[in-house]
């Protein structure tokens, strides 16, 4: 039975949802405000299998909650709940580390859906850890496709586990930034629109601002790069997007 902790402020709202997911075959506990939920995460070190986390909260809010778990290397499934769907909040919450949003109000059948594939996709990941299921196909930069690993100038893109390997150095990567990067290397060499990351990628519209996808490039280049100043696979095309080249030197 998976464990789910539902983080919300309006108790009506929170007992319904514990109710409904224990209708569904959940464990569900609710936590009431971000301390709350950050003690019983990090401090009592209580084993949820994903979280439900309203983002406004009193005191520590959803984002300041999320980034704390990721900051302390704790990679429970976040589906983050987000007033009327405001693009600035769903891409805050995905540069903080949330894994899914859903804007209030909800439809339960849509939220049960969301919580279910975090779920799935977490026992996928323990269950490669573990060594339970064949490896998926890995590909080197002269074969683009869908795949679970991508390996270019001596680093690994591990997306099923969310890690960027080089060296003997790990970067933990939220679900966002390995979203990012494997539409960018799925078009390696061809160039990306803002539009079509927004819309592919985030599920959001156009007309969002699209300095948030700016801010993940830089992040991106960070860990990609040798030298992030002057990015030699992951380039901007100015007034346009950007451009994945995995073998600079073909270009």
């Amino acid at each position: 039975m998976s464990r789910v902790l539902v983080v919300e402020d309006e108790a009506h709202l929170a007992q319904g949802l514990r109710f409904n997911l224990e209708a569904e075959g959940y464990s569900a506990e609710v936590a009431g405000d971000g301390e709350s939920a950050t003690d019983r995460l990090l401090k009592e070190k209580e084993d949820f299998d994903a979280v439900v986390l309203d983002i406004m909260l009193p005191g520590k809010d959803g984002f300041s909650v999320v980034s704390e778990l990721r900051a302390a290397r704790n990679y429970v499934p976040v589906l983050m709940l987000t007033a009327r769907g405001r693009p600035e909040d769903v891409l805050k919450g995905f540069a903080s580390g949330a894994d899914d949003y859903l804007a209030k109000p909800f439809d339960l059948s849509i939220l049960l859906a969301r919580l279910q594939g975090l779920l799935r996709r977490n026992q996928w990941m323990h269950d490669q850890a573990a060594g339970n299921q064949a490896p998926g196909a890995t590909h080197s930069a002269a074969a683009v496709g869908d795949f679970d690993t991508f390996t270019f100038a001596g680093k690994t893109i591990d997306f099923g586990m969310l890690e960027l390997h080089f060296k003997d150095t790990t970067i933990h990567l939220t679900l966002m930034e390995a979203e990012l990067l494997r539409h960018l290397v799925r078009n390696d060499g061809r160039v990306v629109s803002r539009k079509q990351i927004l819309e592919e990628v985030w599920g959001l519209h156009e007309d969002t601002d699209t300095r948030a996808i700016d801010n993940f490039v830089v992040r991106l280049r960070r860990y990609i790069e040798d030298d992030p100043a002057n990015p030699q696979h992951l380039l901007t095309v100015r007034g346009v997007g950007y451009q994945f080249l995995a073998n600079p030197e073909k270009k």
